[in-house]
Protein backbone atom coordinates (compact mmCIF):
# COMPACT_ATOMS: atom_id res chain seq x y z
CA UNK A 1 0.00 0.00 0.00
CA UNK A 2 1.18 3.51 -0.76
CA UNK A 3 1.84 5.50 2.42
CA UNK A 4 0.13 8.87 2.80
CA UNK A 5 2.51 11.82 3.18
CA UNK A 6 1.81 14.23 6.04
CA UNK A 7 0.86 17.45 4.30
CA UNK A 8 -1.96 19.94 4.44
CA UNK A 9 -3.08 19.97 0.81
CA UNK A 10 -3.68 17.21 -1.77
CA UNK A 11 -0.54 16.31 -3.68
CA UNK A 12 -0.84 15.04 -7.24
CA UNK A 13 1.14 12.14 -8.61
CA UNK A 14 0.52 11.63 -12.36
CA UNK A 15 0.89 8.55 -14.51
CA UNK A 16 -0.25 8.42 -18.15
CA UNK A 17 -3.97 7.77 -17.65
CA UNK A 18 -4.32 8.23 -13.89
CA UNK A 19 -4.04 10.79 -11.14
CA UNK A 20 -3.22 10.04 -7.50
CA UNK A 21 -4.32 12.45 -4.77
CA UNK A 22 -3.34 12.37 -1.10
CA UNK A 23 -5.06 13.66 2.03
CA UNK A 24 -8.56 13.24 0.65
CA UNK A 25 -11.26 12.86 3.30
CA UNK A 26 -14.06 10.34 3.06
CA UNK A 27 -16.51 13.21 2.66
CA UNK A 28 -14.50 14.55 -0.29
CA UNK A 29 -14.49 11.08 -1.85
CA UNK A 30 -18.28 10.80 -1.47
CA UNK A 31 -18.80 14.30 -2.87
CA UNK A 32 -16.61 13.53 -5.88
CA UNK A 33 -18.60 10.38 -6.61
CA UNK A 34 -21.79 12.42 -6.51
CA UNK A 35 -20.38 15.23 -8.67
CA UNK A 36 -19.02 12.85 -11.32
CA UNK A 37 -22.23 10.82 -11.48
CA UNK A 38 -22.70 7.36 -12.94
CA UNK A 39 -22.17 8.12 -16.64
CA UNK A 40 -18.42 8.62 -16.77
CA UNK A 41 -15.33 6.89 -18.09
CA UNK A 42 -13.11 7.55 -15.06
CA UNK A 43 -12.90 4.95 -12.29
CA UNK A 44 -12.07 5.68 -8.68
CA UNK A 45 -10.32 3.83 -5.87
CA UNK A 46 -9.90 5.10 -2.30
CA UNK A 47 -7.99 3.87 0.73
CA UNK A 48 -7.03 5.74 3.90
CA UNK A 49 -7.06 9.21 2.37
CA UNK A 50 -5.47 8.27 -0.96
CA UNK A 51 -7.62 8.60 -4.07
CA UNK A 52 -6.81 7.33 -7.55
CA UNK A 53 -8.75 8.54 -10.58
CA UNK A 54 -8.11 6.37 -13.65
CA UNK A 55 -9.30 6.71 -17.23
CA UNK A 56 -9.07 3.29 -18.95
CA UNK A 57 -7.49 2.88 -22.37
CA UNK A 58 -8.95 0.83 -25.29
CA UNK A 59 -6.78 -2.25 -24.65
CA UNK A 60 -7.86 -2.24 -21.01
CA UNK A 61 -11.53 -2.06 -22.01
CA UNK A 62 -11.17 -4.84 -24.59
CA UNK A 63 -9.87 -7.34 -22.05
CA UNK A 64 -12.34 -6.16 -19.41
CA UNK A 65 -15.24 -6.89 -21.76
CA UNK A 66 -13.79 -10.09 -23.23
CA UNK A 67 -12.90 -11.72 -19.91
CA UNK A 68 -16.18 -10.51 -18.44
CA UNK A 69 -18.03 -12.18 -21.33
CA UNK A 70 -15.99 -15.35 -20.76
CA UNK A 71 -17.08 -15.44 -17.12
CA UNK A 72 -20.72 -15.18 -18.23
CA UNK A 73 -20.18 -17.86 -20.87
CA UNK A 74 -18.66 -20.22 -18.31
CA UNK A 75 -21.51 -19.64 -15.86
CA UNK A 76 -24.19 -20.14 -18.49
CA UNK A 77 -22.51 -23.24 -19.94
CA UNK A 78 -22.30 -24.72 -16.43
CA UNK A 79 -25.84 -23.53 -15.64
CA UNK A 80 -24.72 -21.45 -12.67
CA UNK A 81 -26.93 -18.54 -11.68
CA UNK A 82 -25.03 -15.26 -11.53
CA UNK A 83 -25.45 -11.53 -11.59
CA UNK A 84 -22.99 -8.98 -12.94
CA UNK A 85 -22.71 -5.46 -11.55
CA UNK A 86 -19.91 -4.15 -13.76
CA UNK A 87 -17.94 -1.23 -12.32
CA UNK A 88 -20.33 -0.49 -9.45
CA UNK A 89 -18.83 1.67 -6.69
CA UNK A 90 -18.30 -0.52 -3.62
CA UNK A 91 -17.34 1.25 -0.41
CA UNK A 92 -17.38 1.02 3.37
CA UNK A 93 -16.81 4.16 5.38
CA UNK A 94 -15.98 2.22 8.54
CA UNK A 95 -13.13 0.57 6.59
CA UNK A 96 -12.12 3.83 4.83
CA UNK A 97 -11.98 1.95 1.54
CA UNK A 98 -13.83 1.92 -1.75
CA UNK A 99 -13.30 1.18 -5.43
CA UNK A 100 -14.87 0.44 -8.78
CA UNK A 101 -13.72 -2.91 -10.18
CA UNK A 102 -13.40 -3.55 -13.87
CA UNK A 103 -16.21 -6.05 -13.40
CA UNK A 104 -17.77 -7.97 -10.54
CA UNK A 105 -20.15 -10.88 -10.11
CA UNK A 106 -22.33 -12.64 -7.60
CA UNK A 107 -22.44 -16.43 -7.69
CA UNK A 108 -22.66 -18.02 -4.23
CA UNK A 109 -24.65 -15.03 -2.94
CA UNK A 110 -26.67 -14.45 -6.11
CA UNK A 111 -29.95 -15.56 -4.49
CA UNK A 112 -29.44 -13.14 -1.59
CA UNK A 113 -29.08 -10.09 -3.84
CA UNK A 114 -31.37 -11.13 -6.68
CA UNK A 115 -33.28 -8.12 -7.97
CA UNK A 116 -31.40 -5.60 -5.82
CA UNK A 117 -30.42 -2.28 -7.36
CA UNK A 118 -28.99 -0.62 -4.25
CA UNK A 119 -26.35 -2.00 -1.91
CA UNK A 120 -24.90 -1.29 1.51
CA UNK A 121 -21.90 -3.46 2.35
CA UNK A 122 -22.59 -2.97 6.05
CA UNK A 123 -25.55 -5.32 5.48
CA UNK A 124 -25.27 -6.85 2.03
CA UNK A 125 -22.63 -9.38 0.94
CA UNK A 126 -19.86 -8.10 -1.33
CA UNK A 127 -19.47 -9.53 -4.84
CA UNK A 128 -18.19 -13.10 -4.89
CA UNK A 129 -15.76 -12.33 -7.72
CA UNK A 130 -14.06 -9.15 -8.91
CA UNK A 131 -12.05 -8.66 -12.10
CA UNK A 132 -9.10 -6.27 -12.41
CA UNK A 133 -7.24 -5.56 -15.65
CA UNK A 134 -3.56 -4.48 -15.73
CA UNK A 135 -3.41 -4.26 -11.95
CA UNK A 136 0.36 -3.65 -11.81
CA UNK A 137 -0.05 -0.42 -13.80
CA UNK A 138 -2.41 1.03 -11.21
CA UNK A 139 -0.88 3.40 -8.70
CA UNK A 140 -3.05 2.45 -5.73
CA UNK A 141 -2.77 -1.13 -4.47
CA UNK A 142 -6.20 -2.76 -4.84
CA UNK A 143 -5.60 -5.83 -2.69
CA UNK A 144 -5.96 -4.11 0.72
CA UNK A 145 -9.14 -2.42 -0.51
CA UNK A 146 -10.69 -5.67 -1.68
CA UNK A 147 -9.73 -7.31 1.61
CA UNK A 148 -11.48 -4.57 3.59
CA UNK A 149 -14.56 -4.97 1.42
CA UNK A 150 -14.45 -8.75 1.92
CA UNK A 151 -14.47 -9.87 -1.74
CA UNK A 152 -13.59 -13.60 -1.57
CA UNK A 153 -12.15 -14.10 -5.08
CA UNK A 154 -10.16 -11.78 -7.31
CA UNK A 155 -9.04 -12.33 -10.91
CA UNK A 156 -6.23 -10.13 -12.19
CA UNK A 157 -5.32 -10.00 -15.87
CA UNK A 158 -1.86 -8.59 -16.44
CA UNK A 159 0.48 -8.74 -19.44
CA UNK A 160 -1.22 -11.74 -21.05
CA UNK A 161 -1.63 -13.76 -17.86
CA UNK A 162 -4.64 -14.37 -15.63
CA UNK A 163 -3.96 -14.68 -11.90
CA UNK A 164 -6.47 -16.05 -9.39
CA UNK A 165 -6.43 -14.90 -5.78
CA UNK A 166 -8.56 -16.17 -2.91
CA UNK A 167 -9.07 -14.22 0.29
CA UNK A 168 -7.47 -15.79 3.35
CA UNK A 169 -7.06 -14.49 6.88
CA UNK A 170 -3.73 -12.83 6.03
CA UNK A 171 -4.81 -11.45 2.65
CA UNK A 172 -5.08 -12.71 -0.91
CA UNK A 173 -3.22 -15.90 -1.81
CA UNK A 174 -2.63 -16.89 -5.43
CA UNK A 175 -4.26 -20.18 -6.43
CA UNK A 176 -4.23 -22.41 -9.50
CA UNK A 177 -8.01 -22.88 -9.55
CA UNK A 178 -11.05 -20.72 -9.06
CA UNK A 179 -13.46 -21.48 -6.21
CA UNK A 180 -16.34 -20.57 -8.50
CA UNK A 181 -15.22 -22.64 -11.50
CA UNK A 182 -13.05 -25.40 -9.97
CA UNK A 183 -13.65 -27.72 -12.93
CA UNK A 184 -12.30 -25.22 -15.48
CA UNK A 185 -8.66 -24.18 -15.91
CA UNK A 186 -9.49 -20.49 -16.22
CA UNK A 187 -5.82 -19.56 -16.46
CA UNK A 188 -5.97 -20.77 -20.07
CA UNK A 189 -8.39 -17.97 -20.97
CA UNK A 190 -5.79 -15.38 -22.08
CA UNK A 191 -4.21 -17.80 -24.56
CA UNK A 192 -7.63 -18.88 -25.79
CA UNK A 193 -8.56 -15.24 -26.36
CA UNK A 194 -5.26 -14.52 -28.13
CA UNK A 195 -5.66 -17.55 -30.42
CA UNK A 196 -9.21 -16.68 -31.49
CA UNK A 197 -9.41 -12.89 -31.14
CA UNK A 198 -9.27 -12.22 -34.89
CA UNK A 199 -12.27 -14.47 -35.52
CA UNK A 200 -14.64 -11.94 -33.94
CA UNK A 201 -16.46 -11.78 -30.63
CA UNK A 202 -19.30 -14.19 -31.45
CA UNK A 203 -16.90 -16.87 -32.69
CA UNK A 204 -14.72 -16.36 -29.62
CA UNK A 205 -17.67 -16.79 -27.27
CA UNK A 206 -18.74 -19.98 -29.04
CA UNK A 207 -15.17 -21.25 -28.72
CA UNK A 208 -15.11 -20.52 -24.99
CA UNK A 209 -18.40 -22.33 -24.42
CA UNK A 210 -17.14 -25.38 -26.34
CA UNK A 211 -13.87 -25.25 -24.38
CA UNK A 212 -15.75 -25.27 -21.07
CA UNK A 213 -17.87 -28.24 -22.14
CA UNK A 214 -14.77 -30.15 -23.23
CA UNK A 215 -13.08 -29.62 -19.86
CA UNK A 216 -16.18 -30.76 -17.98
CA UNK A 217 -16.48 -33.86 -20.20
CA UNK A 218 -12.84 -34.72 -19.50
CA UNK A 219 -13.57 -34.58 -15.78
Amino acid sequence: MIATPHQTSPQLQRRADRVLLHNISWEQFENLLQDLGNHRAARLAYCDGILEIMTPLPEHEYFKETIGDAIKDMAETLEQDYESYGSTTWRRQVKQAGLEPDNCFYFQNEARIRGKLDFNLDYDPPPDLALEIDITSKSLDRFPIYKRLGVPELWCYDEGQLYIFLLQEDGYIEQDRSQIFPMVDVKQLPQLIADHREQGRLALRRTIRAWVKAQVDQG
